[in-house]
């Protein structure tokens, strides 16, 4: 089930998701989270490093976290390497130790082995308490795109062109310097989490929401995957909302 909720503009939608995370790690004692990669989030950290970025007792100095997924293909010291921008962006300034946050190894020799890895590794943690997710204009979570299986874990994706369109910014408006692949976690890897919260702002995807909610379950439509999960929160603002009846 998807509970929807409605705020002014992408700060406020931060801070409800930021007060979400505290209520999973604080509250309720969590000790994994999984952290969405791309822009969607980025409100979302800032909201939590401010309040506690410079707490030396913080219960997230002690979290385990796990990257949604990482780039094939761009060098180890590429700003735009997602674990690069975990780290400048969220963990360090929270003190989260960098052997406690983990990515899929995006550099492996064996790919496929590097992604069972992975979910291993998320596994033998105890399991993602909560997960932050954007949400993709074509409707893809992670980088699962339009098709992809329900049932697939951590795997090669293929970045389709919508995807490496909107992530060209990152790339100086360069759509050929946007990797043509990633290690993504699977949407099967995702509903293992035990609550998620999915962020969803601005005007451009306001048309992908309503689709999502009017939407069951299809392959077609990636996040629609969320509706079989129990513990999902939709934050959208106004712009992101506004195709919106009868929720939130």
């Amino acid at each position: 089930m998807i509970s929807v909720h409605r705020f002014v503009d992408p700060a406020a939608v931060g801070r409800a998701a930021a007060d979400l995370v505290d209520a999973a790690v604080l509250e309720r004692g969590e000790r994994v989270i999984g952290l969405a990669t791309g822009s969607s989030p980025l409100e979302t950290y800032a909201e939590l490093v401010r309040r506690h970025g410079g707490d030396a007792t913080s219960a997230y100095r002690d979290v385990e976290a796990f990257l949604l997924d990482e780039y094939i293909g761009l060098p180890s010291d590429h700003p735009q390497r997602y674990a690069a921008v975990i780290r400048r962006e969220f963990t360090d300034a929270m003190g989260i130790p960098s052997g406690r946050v983990h990515g899929p190894d995006a550099d492996a020799v064996d790919l496929a082995e590097a992604s069972r890895a992975y979910d291993r590794t998320i596994e033998r943690s105890g399991g993602v308490g909560v997960q932050l997710l954007g949400l993709g204009s074509d409707g893809h979570i992670a980088f699962n795109a339009p098709g992809t299986s329900f049932d697939e874990r951590t795997h090669v994706a293929t970045l389709g062109g919508s995807t490496r369109r909107d992530n060209a910014r990152f790339f100086g408006g360069d759509i050929d310097a946007v990797p043509r692949s990633a290690l993504s976690q699977g949407i099967a890897t995702i509903l293992r989490a035990r609550s998620i919260v999915v962020i969803a702002t601005g005007a451009g995807k306001a048309h992908i929401v309503a689709q999502v909610l009017a939407s069951g379950p299809t392959e077609a439509l990636p996040a629609t995957a969320l509706h079989g999960h129990d513990d999902v929160v939709l934050l959208v603002d106004a712009a992101a909302g506004v195709l919106l009846e009868g929720h939130g």
